[in-house]
């Protein structure tokens, strides 16, 4: 990493400058991120990073959610019961010209994730770091485990760390500048952020603390803060008329997540967890970080970045939140932490710790990525994750295999669509022409419409999250194919004359809740279908 210092800034006004109102239109120089002017290190580790992803991806299979984000690409719309509509409407378009193979779905998160490793050292340089600051950020970045687990399938997560790493720099060179044309571009960002994902709000909270709490008060005194604000509340209104239209049903899903599904965890486990999904050999980056945004005189412009972080950490605690849903905050922390030791280790004997730094990182880097993307084949990270004396873990209420979920989801449903398909043809054909699959939760429905192609399987329905909304795709349903729920399950003797067991399956990786349950064959309705429909409701 090379350390010439990086280019003098120029049009930075001093942080307690008067208020700026500078007067003419935004030039591409002024919205476009600096491209040429990082490191070749940190282009290099950004491609790396997606080399990585994309090298790795048929290790294990299909996650849970990608199975539910392609069915809700097949049904374009504003909004869906658990998340905004961006992320699918770019899977949409993904798909339509690369395909729905695996290493196709992956491609988008893929690259993602190496904007963000790019756009941290973009942050770190903004922070007045030097091309070793920059590329140190790159580096940091491309170690975090939670980074590379994020952004190692398709979700709105890997596009929300993009999100707020962009945020965070428009801010940066707000207080930097004092140019607050920049809310203008801010507020898209934003706006197409919460199109992706709600919790954007959370980092508009953090922004409103941070300006209260900061000489950038004097902004809340400009009207393009709130031209920005406004231009992010246009962006989001559709998803808004559209949870108007459909009763709220995110709030709902919020609510029943965190009664019935969610570990509320103390806020000592939370931050523990903090230690242990960022990496606990980076722990003294983070606090190094934080501390330098808090009390550092050099990054005192930059003071609002800090308090976006506290308050995001705070706001969590109190909510109870997944401790993942901090994970988008962080890089503020990594391009801080790299320009504080970056300056602490320029000059004199402490120079010459670079290289010892540099070969931490990618030690830690080395022994955390198996722990978040499929590197190695699942017996081998069975027994590499024993010799670590890591156990598997949870974020939810359920029972854990020997797998952690976010690879555990990724089993199981070949054998599933192998069982159901079994089922399916053991029919006479006159069921079989009015039959429909009912499952318990997205993961299976998804799957069975995804690997059931060319099976000729029954309509394919569940009454979990947005699957309810669409509906059963039938009028009635003579004989119903249940998987995944229990034929001892509560009210089903109401409303169906037989209920008989047809199959079992088994995956040895699977998250045990999938296994437990057989394929069970329904017949004799004894009330509507869309009677039932309504009974079995489930947005969590």
């Amino acid at each position: 990493m090379s350390t010439e210092p990086a280019p003098p800034k120029t049009s930075h006004a001093p942080p307690d400058a008067p208020q700026r109102l500078p007067l003419g239109a935004l030039t591409w120089r002024d919205l476009a991120p600096p491209v040429f002017a990082v490191p070749p290190v940190v282009w290099i580790l950004a491609g790396g990073y997606v080399l990585l992803h994309l090298l790795t991806q048929g290790t294990y299979g299909i996650f849970r959610d990608e199975l539910y984000y392609l069915a809700c690409a097949d049904h374009l719309d504003w909004g869906y019961v658990d998340h905004p509509p961006l992320s699918i409407l770019l899977l949409w378009l993904q798909r339509a010209v690369f395909g729905d193979s695996l290493l196709a779905i992956r491609l988008l998160p893929s690259l993602a994730g190496g904007l963000l490793v790019w756009m941290t050292a973009v942050l770190a340089r903004e922070l007045g770091g030097d091309r070793f600051a920059q590329g140190l950020a790159a580096l940091i970045a491309a170690t975090v485990p939670q980074f590379l687990g994020l952004t190692g399938f398709y979700s709105m997560n890997a596009i929300d760390l993009l999100v707020w790493v962009v945020t965070a720099w428009w801010v940066a060179r707000i207080a930097a500048t004092g140019d607050d044309r920049l809310w203008l571009p801010f507020g898209v960002v934003a706006g197409l952020g919460l199109l992706n994902k709600i919790s954007v709000l959370f980092l508009g909270t953090g922004l409103v603390v941070g300006l209260v709490a900061t000489p950038m008060r004097r902004h809340l005194r400009s009207p393009r803060l709130y031209q920005g604000g406004g231009i992010a509340a246009l962006l989001f209104a559709p998803h808004v008329v559209w949870q108007i239209a459909n009763g709220w049903p995110t709030l709902e899903f919020i609510d029943n997540a965190k009664r019935y599904k969610m570990v509320a965890l103390a806020p000592m486990d939370f931050l523990g967890a903090q230690a242990l999904q960022m990496g606990p050999a980076l722990l003294p980056l983070w606090l190094l970080g934080l501390g330098a945004l808090f009390f550092a005189p050099s990054l005192r412009t930059f003071r609002v970045l800090g308090w976006i972080f506290a308050t995001v950490l705070t706001v969590l605690i109190v909510q109870h939140g997944k401790p993942y849903y901090l994970a988008a905050a962080y890089p503020i922390l990594v391009a801080a932490g790299a320009v504080v030791l970056a300056r602490g280790t320029s000059e004199g004997a402490r120079r010459r710790t670079r290289p010892v730094l540099v070969g931490y990182l990618l030690l830690a880097g080395a022994v955390s990525a198996p722990m978040a993307i499929p590197i190695l084949p699942v017996e081998r990270f069975i027994a590499y994750q024993q010799a670590l004396g890591l156990a598997p873990t949870a974020a939810e209420n359920s029972e854990l295999g020997p797998l952690p979920q976010h690879f555990a989801d990724r089993f199981g449903w070949r054998e599933m669509t192998d069982a159901v398909t079994n089922v399916v043809d053991a029919l006479p054909p006159e069921e079989r022409a009015s039959a429909l699959i009912v499952t318990a939760n997205y993961g299976e429905a998804g799957a069975l419409r995804y690997f059931g192609r060319g099976r000729n399987l029954p309509p394919v329905a569940s009454q979990h999250n947005n699957f309810f909304l669409w509906g059963p795709g039938v009028d009635r349903g003579d004989v119903v194919i249940l998987v995944g729920i229990s034929p001892e399950a509560e009210g089903l003797g109401e409303i169906y004359e037989s209920i008989e067991v047809a199959a079992g399956f088994d995956s040895p990786y699977a998250m045990p809740y999938e296994t437990e349950h057989p394929v069970v064959v329904c017949r004799g309705p004894k009330i509507p279908l869309a009677d039932a429909w309504r009974r079995g409701k489930r947005f969590i």
